[in-house]
């Protein structure tokens, strides 16, 4: 009976995960994992919890217990970083964060003594860098991604600057956060029990707003200020780390700093380029071959392989070599411009710009359109019988071709959806 109770509670939390646009695809590897980050009790009350933010009032409904006991578990499930809280008017407001950006990573961002991390990464590394299901559906379903690059601000012309938006700098995320806190780099905490990491800096993990505040809070991550916090950004940059964060205008929740190696978004972007696993900055470079002298720096720092040296033809030196750009794989992050050492590498404007999303709200709904998961973001409460019939309902609906081809229009992406969360959010 306990073997079925703990199976059933399992299976239902992998249900409810996956009823988020960013879900995770089940494996023993996946159940392994969430059965040392959850008790049997606690997954089946999880699997219960609504997607959208909800009150320890709204818990308390779902699970059928007192206002007190429910209150007592979600404070316990966010001191391990499995939920978020925030504050609102006074009154704690709990999300479920997905597995990524979300309580994966929390499970590794500092050292604890509650689990045995080395365990925990290993299964991570094998459902994430070996299986690769999960890494595949989180980067590459739909065209909405969870993350964007941003530019490497060091080596932005003043001309450049001012093709540059406020959003598309994570100084101007650092600068206008309500709170600020760093923690352990994920990944390569990840690769350093696996044997793996590089030397690049290790507390360098910034997260802001609503996640570093509930993080901060609870010993996850540690409050730091904007300028603490910019001087961890020029000591990212001194590493050639990439700038990886949330995809959105308004609120980034996080922004990773990556190198090539242990850095789950770098891997995603070199295994499925043709895929668009990140979304790229507005920029590209352009090399001006004339004055390349082939010496393969840009090669060397390019998280991606977006480079490569190539012949130059020039007959009068049959072995000169020349960098070369592979346009499709650029993230756009401008690393190869800094290390040019004959500056022969400038940035470019696209000719077409990279879309973001208005914020966390926009982006989960355009990628639920694009996911066919709308139905689960409007009948969130799945405890009611009429909810999981509607969504049922829409959920065939969205997989009409022509209804799916209407709602994943780019003007449906774009203003009729902004236009909407932003009168939701007045």
């Amino acid at each position: 009976m306990a073997h079925h109770t703990l199976k059933s509670g399992y299976s239902s939390l992998v249900d409810r995960l996956n009823r988020y646009p960013q879900g995770a695809p089940p494996s023993q590897l996946l159940y392994k994992i969430l059965a040392m980050l959850f008790s049997e009790k606690e997954a089946e009350l999880v699997a219960l919890l609504p997607i959208k933010p909800f009150t320890a009032e709204q818990a308390s409904q779902a699970w059928k217990l007192s206002l007190s006991e429910s209150r007592k578990i979600l404070d316990e499930l966010a001191s391990r970083a499995i939920l978020v809280d925030m504050d609102q008017d006074g009154e704690s407001v709990y999300v479920l964060p997905p597995p990524m950006a979300g309580f994966f990573e929390f499970s590794l961002m500092r050292t604890r003594g509650d689990l045995d991390q080395k365990v925990l990464s290993e299964l991570f590394y094998q459902y994430m860098n070996v299986e690769e299901d999960f890494i595949r559906e989180l980067f590459t379903s739909g065209g909405t991604q969870l993350g964007r690059t941003f530019i490497h601000e060091p080596i932005l012309s003043s001309d450049d600057a001012l093709h540059v938006l406020d959003y598309e700098r994570a100084t101007e995320v650092i600068k206008t956060a309500s709170h600020i806190g760093v923690g352990t780099c994920y990944c390569r905490h990840k690769m350093e029990h696996m044997g793996k990491a590089c030397d690049a800096p290790l507390d360098i993990c910034m997260t802001f707003n609503s996640s570093a505040a509930s993080l901060t809070k609870h010993g996850h991550a540690r409050l730091i200020d904007a300028n603490e916090c910019l001087d961890l950004l020029q000591q990212a940059y001194d590493h050639n780390l990439v700038q990886f964060g949330e995809n959105v205008r308004q609120g980034v929740n996080f922004i990773c700093n990556c190198c090539g190696c242990c850095c789950e978004a770098m891997i995603a972007a070199r295994h499925f380029t043709i895929l668009n696993p990140v979304h790229t900055t507005n920029f590209i470079p352009e090399i001006d071959t004339s004055g390349c002298t082939g010496c393969g720096k840009c090669v060397d720092v390019c998280p991606v392989e977006a480079i490569t040296l190539a012949s130059a033809n020039d007959p009068h030196k049959p072995t000169r070599k020349q960098a070369s750009l592979i346009e499709d794989r650029c993230l756009g992050c401008g690393l190869c411009v800094r290390n040019c050492p004959k500056e022969t590498i400038k940035l470019k404007v696209r000719p077409i710009r990279v879309l973001t999303p208005l914020n966390g709200i926009h982006r989960a709904v355009v990628m639920a359109i694009e996911r066919g998961k709308l139905q689960n973001l409007i009948f969130d409460n799945q405890t009611l019988f009429s909810h999981r019939a509607l969504a049922a309902l829409l959920g065939v609906i969205l997989k009409l071709p022509p209804i799916k081809q209407a709602m994943a229009s780019k003007q449906m992406k774009s203003r009729y959806l902004e236009q909407l969360v932003q009168k939701m959010g007045n």
